[in-house]
């Protein structure tokens, strides 16, 4: 103050004069936010670890040492964070922001307070990384795509792996034999766990093109339902039987087919769009209902992903071996055939001549 009589404090700092410092710190982790602050700052105030909450009264503060010093600490993970009373989330073009309050309870002595409140205010900002996604390749290990929801953008993966772990994805195009399980994977890589999944289609082409006229196509999903009877969703947790729609990562597996005609190769197509996290309901399709729907693989408000080849393991027959095998023998038989026919003539010229030498 003017006269210098009394002091209000710089953000983080406390005493007197102002002069001790609260180690104020705000963490912004990948599944979690958090902000804590040196419990002498607290004590100085005369504000008790029960006392303090976060906007929803149920999320508490937890005492923590960190080396020697005790510290209050928040720490919420994301799931929590709108249960906890978290602010609306703040989105642009390039950043997602989460913002709480930490508060105190006012100390009530008969019908009077006297202990200040306190109101800390902690945002972590998140930026978006950027990407697009390379030209179609040859041989992929994974497709990706860039979605945008209003002013939000999502990175958006589809990969295929060798088991029911989804462990091991394969790292160059896979050849599986027919009938085998095909795994597949598609999930929201950023920003994780923000959006719920949904897949509307997948289909099989011969050709890379989604929307190619040539060659056959093959739908295993349609309307966010099973088509193919072989198609079954999986829960990521626990790898039993899931639902479409109910996380930010879909898997399902189907048996592995060919088409009749060539080429065999199969590219794999999906359309997915995404879901806000209280969406549940209408996410999840209903599959109950027959929908009078067409498919609709050009929706520009879906993401396409796209993946192939994947290649159908046959038996080692060359055809040339069977072409061997079928016409070497006729061949010996016409090979044989015009020999005895030679034998014959050669034979017949040989009595005639003989005959005529016999009459002279």
């Amino acid at each position: 103050s003017k006269d210098q009589r009394s002091c209000k404090c710089a953000v983080g700092f406390y005493a007197d004069q102002c002069d001790k410092n609260a180690h104020i710190k705000v963490m912004c982790g990948k599944d979690y936010i958090a902000i804590r602050a040196m419990e002498a700052f607290f004590k100085y105030h005369n504000v008790p670890l029960e006392t303090l909450h976060l906007p929803n009264k149920s999320c508490g503060a937890k005492r923590e040492y960190i080396g020697d010093v005790p510290y209050y600490i928040f720490r919420i993970s994301k799931q929590k964070y709108l249960t906890c009373g978290g602010l609306p989330l703040e989105k642009n073009l390039t950043h997602i922001s989460y913002s709480l309050s930490v508060l105190s309870e006012p100390r009530v002595t008969g019908n009077i307070i006297r202990d200040p409140l306190i109101r800390m205010d902690f945002t972590c900002v998140y930026p978006y990384i950027r990407r697009v996604s390379l030209p179609f390749p040859v041989f992929p290990i994974s497709s990706e795509t860039v979605m945008r929801v209003d002013e939000l953008e999502a990175k958006i993966r589809m990969m295929l792996y060798m088991d029911h772990t989804y462990t091991k994805p394969y790292t160059s195009a896979p050849t599986i034999e027919l009938r085998d399980k095909v795994y597949v994977e598609v999930t929201v890589m950023e920003p994780a766990d923000l959006f719920l999944l949904r897949i509307n289609e997948c289909w099989a082409t011969q050709f890379p093109q989604p929307n190619s006229t040539e060659g056959s196509v093959h739908f295993l999903l349609q309307n966010g339902c099973v088509k193919d009877q072989t198609v079954s969703f999986l829960n990521v947790t626990e790898g039993q039987s899931g639902l479409n729609g109910q996380n930010s990562t879909i898997r399902y597996s189907f048996d592995m087919f060919r088409f009749t005609a060539d080429p065999h190769d199969l590219y794999l197509h999906c359309t997915v769009q995404l879901c806000e996290p209280d969406d549940h309901e209408s996410c999840i399709p209903n599959c109950n209902l027959i929908s009078k729907r067409e498919a609709m693989r050009a929706d520009p408000s879906q993401g396409l992903l796209s993946y192939g080849p994947i290649r159908i393991e046959v038996p080692d027959r060359p055809q040339s071996s069977i072409l061997l095998a079928v016409a070497l023998p006729v061949a010996a038989v016409w090979t044989l055939g015009f020999f005895l026919i030679l034998l014959i003539t050669v034979a017949k010229a040989g009595r005639k001549r003989l005959s005529k030498l016999e009459e002279h």
